[in-house]
């Protein structure tokens, strides 16, 4: 094996024991949880938006950022559930660049995934007790998931992990919603092969484990567009894509019929000021169609404190360091609009 065993992690367990949640974040989170299930479940009419940094790179901007969030939902509490991106784990296409705090708490230093480990945990607990919101974060590597799964309130499975069989079942074992991307390729049947999947109950290895998981009713679709064959940005936001994916489901015996809208990725072609006309596009699909407006329970929003995006080393407070984000002027107008429109 032409590998080397650097150190020996802390485990879930461990880690959870030395860096615990308050009982006022314990309850937050079981309100947090109700309240978005709601909307999964048909139960509530409020629009979901999965907002913020691409990856969360700075704690300090990142929690920034989320603490304008806040002064926001109050005022759109009657119409818009936020839940915040902490994104702490970034695929990379050929393998190569940053990858997240998880493995760089410093995104200029070497990987240090103890301090990684202990970084991610901090910025979300800090999250949950200074700001009342429980976040979101990709699950890259299932395994990791026990790291955050107290706190966290969301989980999306990226479009290059969508057909991997580990996702899938470690999304049955979770009880909070699963957004299973379309994969990069734009075939929604794999998605919707793995809804399937993580809506069933399995047993399997896990963590050194035999576990038994009941399946997950609120893993539902993620439409982020796709890359054709000639490398070009396909969109799928479209009204005839979403009714089309409408179709499909209604096809399979799934629970929780329901669509987040990724607006940025290949929708946009990471233009990332397009994210304001499709998030808009999107609001009127729903008021062409009662089923469509039903189906539809959220956006998912790349946005941060400055527009656009930099290089690690360029040293700008607010603004990402992978891919460009909406700036927070766009942002706070644009929720406001959403509001008004659904």
């Amino acid at each position: 094996m032409n590998m080397e065993f650097v150190r020996k992690l802390p485990s879930p367990e461990e880690l959870k024991a030395e860096f615990p949640i308050s009982e006022k974040a314990k309850k937050i989170k079981a309100e947090r949880d109700e309240e978005i299930r709601a909307v999964f479940e048909g139960k509530s009419d409020k629009l979901i938006l999965v907002i913020g940094p691409c990856s969360a790179d700075h704690e300090d901007s990142v929690l920034d950022y989320i603490s304008r969030l806040r002064n926001v939902q109050d005022k759109v509490a009657d119409k818009i559930l936020m839940i915040p991106r902490i994104y702490t784990n970034k695929p990379r296409t050929v393998g190569t660049g940053y990858k997240g705090m998880l493995h760089q708490p410093d995104p200029e230093k070497a990987s240090d995934m103890v301090k990684g480990i202990i970084a991610i945990r901090h910025m979300h607990r800090r999250a949950v007790e200074e700001t009342g919101f429980t976040c979101a974060d990709e699950m890259l590597y299932p395994e990791n998931h026990r790291y955050l799964s107290d706190i966290l309130s969301y989980v999306a499975v990226g479009a290059r992990s969508v057909e991997n069989q580990n996702h899938r079942l470690t999304a049955s074992g979770l009880n909070i919603p699963v957004g299973m991307k379309n994969p990069t390729g734009g075939d929604i049947s794999v998605m919707l092969n793995s809804i399937v999947a993580a809506q069933n109950s399995h047993t399997f290895a896990y963590a050194d484990w035999e576990v038994k998981t009941h399946g997950n009713p609120l893993t539902h679709a993620i439409l982020r567009g796709y890359v054709d064959k000639f490398g070009r940005s396909i969109p799928n936001y479209h009204y005839e894509d979403i009714r089309h994916l409408y179709e499909e489901y209604q096809e399979r015996n799934l629970d929780n019929m329901g669509v987040v809208i990724d607006t940025n990725h290949s929708n946009s072609g990471k233009k990332f000021e397009e994210q304001i006309r499709i998030s808009k596009d999107v609001m009127h699909s729903c008021h062409v169609s009662p089923d469509i407006h039903k189906f539809v329970k959220g956006l998912m929003i790349e946005s941060y404190i400055e527009d656009g995006n930099q290089k690690v080393d360029e040293h700008c407070y607010g603004k990402s360091i992978t891919d460009p984000c909406l700036g927070w002027e766009k942002t706070e107008r644009l929720i406001y609009d959403l509001a008004e429109l659904w």
